[in-house]
């Protein structure tokens, strides 16, 4: 892999409603050699795509000496915490198409939402605890059985917006076997402290999302573009001993692939891309 490849992977999300996943890897696959793919209909979606549409993928994929990080889906349509059981059983079965059609192409992981709360009449914070503790007693067994981990991620709009927040729930869980993505810009946007938040997370730090944002929007912004402290958390990686590619999360319409390639190279300047001590997990 070149130097330009390595050190730091994206997320295919700005590229959702551009087209069928493979043309945007093909564009940046020069740029990138890691990535991690969001499902969206028209884009990547399990009941679009045959087995045998995975599988050249796949070969694809391998041929072109690219890895395929996670599998995510935007937390926004579905809802692990619902109050309706309709809706529960719902996301755990598109979740565990997910999980297959991650495992088939190679992941590592999907990563999880918490779940989310009526912000104005939230169920109790146990009630969704246990929504959510049912739903990973159902997809763990589906995701060892498909190779594939399962990763938790810090969101603003989760019933679980912080560290302290998911750690707890993942501590009470219990299941060594759930890793944690920490999503830099989330953290920031609720004015939690990102190096603080490492610290809190690193035994079960799998994966960092890269993306910048104030805190008046909630924005996933290119790099500089906002107020997230990238040097400060590059040191806080190194201090924790993570060592493993952080992925670019930019979801922006404007100009996607000349965002990517810059924002990449603001933080290659800034030393991401040299692994700063080994990967925790």
């Amino acid at each position: 892999m070149s130097a330009l490849r390595s050190g730091l992977g994206l997320n295919t999300y700005s590229f959702i409603r551009r087209g069928p996943v493979e043309d945007c890897l093909a564009e940046l696959q020069g740029d990138f050699g890691v990535f991690e793919l969001v499902m969206y209909p028209g884009h990547l979606w399990p009941a679009e795509r045959t087995g045998a549409d995975r599988a050249r993928l796949r070969a694809w994929l391998e041929g072109a000496g690219l890895r395929v990080s996670t599998v995510n889906m935007p937390n926004i349509d579905i809802n692990l915490t619902a109050a309706a059981p309709e809706m529960r059983l719902h996301t755990r079965r598109l979740l565990a198409q997910i999980i297959a059609l991650g495992g088939e192409l190679g992941a590592e992981a999907m990563v999880v939402g918490p779940g989310k709360a009526n912000p104005l009449f939230p169920e109790p914070r146990a009630l969704l605890e246990d929504y959510l503790a049912a739903a990973l007693d159902e997809l763990l067994p589906l995701a060892r059985a498909a190779g594939i981990a399962l990763w938790l991620e810090n969101m603003p709009f989760a019933f679980l917006p912080r560290a302290d927040d998911v750690m707890g729930f993942l501590d009470r869980y219990g299941s060594a076997e759930l890793g944690f993505v920490y999503d830099v810009a989330n953290a920031v946007f609720i004015g939690e402290d990102p190096v603080a938040g490492l610290a809190r997370v690193a035994h079960r730090l799998r994966l960092v999302h890269l993306s910048d944002t104030g805190r008046a929007a909630y924005r996933h912004d290119p790099v500089g573009e906002g107020i997230v402290p990238f040097a400060a958390i590059r040191a806080a990686l190194a201090a924790v001993g993570h060592g493993r590619e952080p992925i670019l999360e930019i979801i922006s319409d404007r100009e996607p692939y000349r965002t990517a390639r810059d924002s990449a190279g603001l933080l290659r300047a800034m030393g991401y891309g040299r692994p700063p001590g080994r990967v925790t997990g």
